[in-house]
């Protein structure tokens, strides 16, 4: 398979699906519908191809990286055998056809829950655009984009009041704190902070689950997200905490400014590009690929190297599915990148297609079997 990587030979491989075409038609290769195939294919396979084997590092994952791009072409051949049987028989088959498969789960979307001081809980993804609510000298909007909007309209009556914006699994959402920091914030996850945002001096929120942040400068009150293990204190950057109650490592990732991290009496200094790893109360820092650790913001699902346990909590937090592994537990490692926006069935299918896992889905629960 390697062969079919390089630039020269990508002709090679187009041959061969026009000559595996052949058999059943000569016509395929002239055939206007089947020559647009064919783009797309020249186009697409040799970079899903390419991307496959360099986002797998050698040694223990040479056997998924060879199984990743013998998927990649028989997927393609299959998906042009099936191409050209519907262009030849669309009038007599398109009504036999189904669009999706019978089980399948929707992907997540944009909504969550933001619960006021006084008690009130407000559904975000069905909220009206515009003024939403106001309380202690604040107006919280939602904008055209469904972005929650905070902004002081007057002073403020009682700066403690206090807001929590939760998402459900298979919700995502984004919100403008007062003092102009924008934060996503992932599925299953929640964010708590005060009215004026300051304490002691200090803007602080609380998070649970995962965010990324996008801090406003302010120099005279640094910025302090606390989890329910760590301390990140920060001026004014852009970073991503990965801090869920069932992951044993809580993941700090800075992708620009600086942050300082402080757990069980340990303090880190973490510089772009970096990430810190805390398990145990220890933190450790290590060089990271940032792009992985803010996919989700991206609405992409991107692994490189991980446990299908990983994989698998991806899944259930945004499609919002139970899951369940029958027999022992694939030891295989998985990379690959896939759109948060696909159904659940097609996310299933390619990493089925390594062959190193099989997937029952029953309702909204997933049985993972080796």
């Amino acid at each position: 398979m390697s062969y079919f990587q390089l630039d020269e030979d990508q002709e090679v491989l187009k041959d061969l699906i026009i000559g595996a075409l052949e058999i059943e038609d000569e016509r395929y290769e002239t055939d206007p519908a089947i020559a647009g195939v064919l783009v797309k294919v020249d186009r697409d396979l040799f970079v899903q191809i390419r991307e496959s084997a360099q986002a797998i590092p050698e040694g223990k994952n040479k056997t998924l990286k060879l199984w990743l791009q013998i998927a990649a072409v028989a997927a393609v051949l299959a998906v042009v055998y099936i191409g050209v049987y519907f262009f030849n028989n669309r009038s007599e088959k398109v009504a036999t056809v189904p669009t999706t498969p019978v089980h399948d789960i929707k992907p997540g979307d944009f909504g969550a829950t933001l619960t006021l001081a006084n008690g009130r809980k407000i559904s975000l993804a069905n909220a009206s655009k515009g003024e939403i609510g106001r309380e202690s000298g604040i107006v919280i909007t939602k904008s055209g984009d469904g972005t929650l909007l905070y902004e002081i309209d007057e002073k403020i009556s009682d700066p403690n009041a206090s807001n929590t914006l939760s998402t459900a699994r298979g919700e995502t959402y984004q919100v403008r704190l007062p003092d102009g920091t924008l934060v996503y914030l992932n599925a299953a996850s929640s964010l708590t902070y005060t009215a004026s945002l300051i304490e002691n001096g200090k803007r602080m929120v609380n998070l649970t689950g995962e965010g990324y942040f996008e801090v406003a400068k302010d120099k005279q009150h640094p910025f302090i997200v606390k989890t329910g293990r760590q301390e990140v204190e920060v001026l004014g950057t852009h970073f991503n905490i990965s801090s869920y109650a069932d992951d044993e490592v809580e993941k700090t990732t800075l992708l620009e400014g600086s942050v300082k991290l402080s757990a069980s009496g340990n303090y880190k200094l973490l510089r772009p590009g970096q990430q810190a790893r805390l398990s145990a109360g220890k933190i450790q820092i290590g060089e990271t690929d940032t792009d992985l650790a803010v996919a989700w913001k991206n609405n992409e699902f991107v692994v490189e190297s991980e446990h299908i346990e990983t994989i698998m909590k991806m899944i259930s937090r945004w499609y919002s599915v139970e899951v369940v592994y029958v027999g022992e537990k694939t030891t295989q490692r998985f990379s690959g990148k896939v759109s948060r926006f696909d159904k659940l069935s097609k996310v299933l299918e390619i990493v089925e297609s390594t062959g190193e896992a099989r997937f029952d889905l029953k309702g909204r629960t997933v049985y993972v079997s080796k």
